[in-house]
């Protein structure tokens, strides 16, 4: 089934959307798999992000969360991570920032007594039908929100990550299958694939696990943010299941990579794609 026509500004705000999405307020039921650990997740507001922070939280992890600026998304979600007995810390801002990055880590120390796992998770996107309309500015910022920032908050992560720790990356399908209209943000999801399968060798000998899990359409404020709302209506619909993917499907696949279950898995890229090929 698809979802109506619809648009937003950036960065949208899940709240609006409609279908409001799916990320498993009602459904996820935790089982203690990340009992005491201490997890920093950006882009936490809403969307993936949201999803993860309350599988973490239900799991048994306090949780920081970095968010651009959508206070009530993030405020909503910081409830659900309190609602399960977990401490949530807000940290807003924009992660194009070096500066922001580092800070995000040592609020993270600061507020939960250390970090044992690093989610990057947040990215900026918008369509465009020529290279022409791509403005210098906005390929700077794509490049800096996607993929220097993870560079940045791994880097200043890592003299607090200890054996056991573990980073997990939010690629995407378009690492593998790019959209020629999201030319910049595919580019960049394609560097995390990559980025992510380094750093799983560098950092292999100290114990850390490094992964990247690659969402194919999933229904997030990205979409109707960034997308006209002809392909927002249709968005997902090419998929071999026939629809877009919710949240709540992501989250499981994050709790893996991130708790012991996953003790062998670093670099991996792990396909949630309704069926589209990563090969």
């Amino acid at each position: 089934m698809n979802q109506p026509a619809q648009q937003q500004e950036h960065p949208g705000h899940q709240v609006q959307m409609d279908p409001v999405p799916d990320c498993g307020e009602e459904s996820y039921v935790g089982h203690g798999r990340l009992e005491g650990r201490r997890a920093l997740i950006t882009g936490a507001d809403s969307g993936i992000g949201r999803a993860v922070a309350i599988a973490f939280a239900r799991e048994g992890a306090d949780v920081v969360i970095s968010y651009l600026s959508e206070d009530d998304d993030a405020e909503s979600t910081a409830q659900y991570v309190r609602d399960a007995g977990r401490k949530a810390v807000l940290v807003r801002g924009d992660i194009s920032d070096p500066a922001l990055c580092r800070s995000l880590v040592s609020r993270t120390v600061e507020e939960l007594g250390g970090i044992d796992i690093v989610v990057n998770n947040a990215a900026y996107q918008m369509t465009h039908e020529t290279l022409e309309e791509i403005s210098d500015e906005e390929w700077d910022h794509t490049v800096a929100t996607n993929i220097s920032a993870m560079f940045h908050i791994v880097k200043a992560a890592l003299p607090h990550l200890g054996e056991g720790s573990a980073i997990v990356n939010s690629s995407s399908v378009n690492s593998d299958m790019p959209s020629p209209t999201l030319a910049p943000y595919a580019m960049t999801k394609a560097a995390i694939a990559n980025f992510s399968a380094s750093l799983a060798q560098l950092l292999g000998p100290r114990g850390i696990r490094v992964n990247s899990v690659a969402p194919g359409p999933i229904w997030t404020p990205l979409i109707p943010a960034t997308m006209p709302p002809e392909k927002v209506e249709q968005f997902g619909s090419d998929t071999p299941l026939g629809r877009a993917g919710q949240p709540a499907e992501l989250a499981p696949v994050y709790v893996l990579l991130a708790s012991d279950e996953g003790s062998y898995i670093s670099g991996a890229r792990v396909a949630v794609t309704g069926g589209r090929p990563i090969l």
